[in-house]
């Protein structure tokens, strides 16, 4: 047999593979980054399920816009809200954390007044320093939640029940500290005490940027650290967490003191902007701040607590608040659109928060995986029987 050459057996294609059919073509799925699946992307973030508490804010705006056009629509509102409702938005974004991880904290209401009135009374009965005043007050707030942590966390008593027992001790010390009067004196009006809130810059105040520092904080906190994810992780499920290794009981026991710490500083930032320690100045924030944590929870992140949505809620409640003032509108209106305002948004946005009822109904894309894109989370294992 006659030797032939390597590039003659390769040259020539045989019969076989002269008769093969064409390969079907694939059709071409749109890559990450193309028109078609950025416009997707778009599409879903600005759609009315994921942002539908800003076309509700818009919609409160265009409203308040047409009733008071002399006073509404104008530069001064503007600052009017964001200044108005920045300590209300520091309380807000102290019970996200707690909330990511399925705890309740019903004291920080009571952890701001103390703060506030404790920061008084440093400054103006024992004439120490704003400095040692506000130190001493915060390490109060500390103490608040590492006492928090301790009955919750350590002797396991419901958080609901627990600080809100909590809340009527500091209530108590505050009425003994206070007799349930203000503390003012010329003191808390002087700088540098003053200037912690009164500070600012064209018309916005310091308590602004403190909100979009907290914000920042807790959105990178929950959104881009492993942390966030294990505390998401624990209020999805904290036994199947603990199961895989997340330290859960140390988890609520410091989102219970970042809560107590938040909550304290909102209450030092309170009493330099009104110039006294009130012995309620926390009360009328309470129920706000779980409106707007639960609020925000069907924002960006639907499911979730999260910052943002948070800050988005509370300044939605309080263009409403601050439109109805400018419009000369009855006492009782206040309250009226505070909670038609909270159930439409509710219902309009799926009026479905994180609890751990609806996270097991989001099904991840594959196990340890998080379909929203956080990362890996703790999976549990299906039940034998189902």
């Amino acid at each position: 047999m006659p030797w032939k050459e390597p590039s003659d057996m390769t040259s020539t294609p045989t019969r076989a593979a002269q008769h093969r059919p064409a390969e079907p073509k694939v059709p071409a799925v749109s890559a990450v980054g193309t028109p078609v699946e950025l416009g997707r992307r778009a599409a879903a973030a600005l759609s009315f399920r994921n942002i539908g508490a800003v076309y509700v804010w818009l919609l409160i705006a265009v409203i308040f816009s047409v009733w008071a056009p002399e006073t509404f629509p104008t530069a001064t509102t503007v600052k009017q809200v964001l200044n108005g409702n920045a300590v209300a938005g520091l309380v807000a974004l102290s019970v996200v954390t707690p909330l990511a991880a399925r705890v309740f904290d019903l004291s920080v209401a009571y952890t701001m007044s103390l703060t506030s009135v404790l920061t008084a009374r440093f400054l103006v009965s024992a004439g120490l320093g704003p400095g040692t005043a506000i130190t001493l007050a915060m390490t109060a707030a500390l103490l608040i939640g590492v006492i928090n942590g301790i009955v919750v966390v350590v002797l396991r008593v419901d958080s609901f029940i627990a600080t809100l027992a909590t809340g009527a001790l500091i209530q108590s010390l505050i009425t003994m500290v206070t007799n349930d009067s203000s503390i003012t004196g010329v003191q808390m009006l002087a700088k540098p005490f003053a200037s912690i809130a009164q500070l600012d810059a064209g018309g916005i105040t310091l308590p602004v940027l403190y909100l979009l520092v907290a914000a920042v904080a807790i959105w990178f906190l929950l959104e881009h650290t492993a942390t966030g994810r294990r505390l998401y992780a624990t209020g999805f499920n904290q036994n199947a967490a603990r199961l895989q290794g997340v330290r859960t009981d140390r988890l609520r026991f410091m989102t219970l003191v970042t809560a107590a710490l938040l909550s304290g500083f909102a209450g030092v930032v309170f009493a330099s902007s009104v110039g006294s320690g009130s012995p309620s100045a926390g009360t009328p924030y309470l129920l706000s701040a779980y409106a707007a944590a639960f609020v925000g929870a069907t924002q960006l992140r639907a499911g979730r607590f999260n910052a943002w949505g948070t800050v988005i809620a509370v300044l939605l409640l309080g263009t409403g608040i601050t439109g109805l003032g400018l419009a000369t509108s009855a006492p009782w209106a206040t309250s009226l659109f505070t909670g038609s305002v909270l159930i439409i948004a509710l219902v309009l946005t799926g009026g479905r928060i994180a609890l751990p009822a609806m996270l097991r109904r989001r099904k991840p894309s594959a196990p340890g995986s998080d379909p929203d894109g956080a990362g890996p989370v703790p999976v549990p294992a299906p039940d034998k029987e189902a």
